[in-house]
């Protein structure tokens, strides 16, 4: 919920129409949240130190949905209270909009209800026993300063209301709405102060797996429209993909990976990143060659020829061949084709948009999914490929966090 407004803050909905051209570039030009060299540490009861945040520098520009994506631990909530003043980091600096809010040199600390965003719970963190006018109209009627007319709330919550689709509902009690229709009103609720960035600290990890997508297409859909900044925490990687303009993959409080969906997907930086993010095949070997193409690594399954990851290889680097399920393909023949396999179905599992196989090669396993509609049975012998383009080589070893 958010709390009261800062004095004289920035209509989100009444920008002046005069505004000079340049004068929007130059806004759009700089970051709406500027973090540097954060950090946070907590201690355990045994004594032990936990570095919850670690070092991260992040950029979230105008309309930005960035998505801070990893397991339980990692810091990504921890980096997100920290945004929002609700943890107090050891180290390093943070600006919104371009103002300092906090600046651990410096002894600076701007307080939550001042630091011009908002934040949406699990919960929604609506009021049961308010409509949803009230429930949006709450922030500006608890403002001390520069509380607006009742005239003035009554048009910007109708406004708002309006923005996010659902005008019919302001008489509506919590408990009358779907889960879709509360999120709308505790988006309404954090964008009629005028805030552009919106925090969300998982708020679709309480309902079911079809509502969830639902409210997942609901979401990018406002955000897209209204072109609000938002920071987005999520353990869900499906989530994170359909969501994120840029995903953050955390690990142990630093930022293993920030890049677009389809970056993080095709092209990890890291072993961890790969195996995180979707699912994997992967291979351990030796560099053979490495130049600036494709680079051939010895394996026990004979020689694998693939990309190199961003880090330069050299021979006789200990390296893994990452490659994703859906870029094998499953032929009875032998295909043309230098990463290729000879191996057994184990299992077959037939699943409506593609068949996965479970496929014995040696003796590892390997998982593919085929789009063709004809299924493999067990124990039939195959062959297996892979093209180049779709392996990454990547270091065995995964840097020391």
């Amino acid at each position: 919920m958010r709390a009261p407004a800062r004095a004289k803050s920035r209509e989100y909905m009444d920008v002046e129409a005069d505004v000079s051209q340049q004068t929007i570039q130059d806004t759009a030009a700089q970051p709406v949240v500027r973090i540097r060299d954060l950090q946070k540490r907590f201690q355990r009861g045994d004594g032990s130190i936990v570095r919850a945040i670690d070092g991260v520098s992040l950029d979230v520009m105008p309309g930005d949905f960035i998505v801070l994506l990893g397991p339980s631990g990692c810091g990504k909530t921890t980096l997100l209270r920290s945004i929002a003043g609700l943890e107090r980091p050891d180290g390093g600096t943070i600006e919104i909009h371009g103002q300092p809010n906090f600046d651990a040199e410096r002894g600076l600390e701007v307080p939550p209800e001042r630091r011009r965003l908002s934040m949406i719970f699990q919960s929604y963190a609506l009021w049961p026993h308010m409509t949803a006018f009230q429930n949006i109209a709450y922030p500006l009627e608890s403002q001390r300063k520069n509380r607006p007319s009742k005239a003035e709330i009554r048009d910007r919550v109708r406004r708002v209301l309006e923005m996010v689709g659902i005008p019919e509902l302001e008489g509506q009690h919590p408990n009358q709405m779907s889960g879709g229709q509360q999120q709308r009103v505790a988006l309404a609720r954090s964008l009629v102060n005028g805030d552009d960035l919106v925090l969300f600290d998982e708020p679709l990890s309480n309902v079911d797996a079809k509502v969830r997508e639902q409210l997942r297409i609901e979401l990018v859909t406002m955000q897209r429209e209204l072109g609000f900044s938002a920071i987005f925490v999520t353990h869900d990687q499906i989530e994170a993909m359909e969501l994120a303009h840029q995903i953050a993959v955390m690990r142990e409080g630093q930022v293993a990976q920030l890049a677009p969906p389809r970056e993080v997907y095709d092209r990890p930086t890291t072993r961890y990143v790969a195996n995180f993010i979707g699912t994997t095949n992967e291979l351990l070997g030796t560099v053979e060659e490495a130049g600036s193409g494709d680079v051939v690594v010895a394996t026990d399954l004979g020689r694998m020829v693939g990309a190199p990851g961003d880090l330069d290889l050299a021979s006789g680097d200990e390296v893994v061949a990452v490659w994703r399920p859906e870029r094998c393909e499953v032929t009875r023949d032998e295909p043309d084709t230098p990463n290729r396999w000879q191996g057994r179905v184990v299992a077959s599992m037939f699943v409506g948009s593609h068949t996965e196989y479970l496929l014995q090669i040696g003796d590892r396993q390997f998982r593919t999914w085929s789009p063709d509609v004809e299924v493999i049975e067990a124990n039939e012998t195959v062959w297996v490929s892979v093209a180049q383009p779709h392996v990454r080589i990547l270091p065995a070893e995964e840097p020391t966090p």
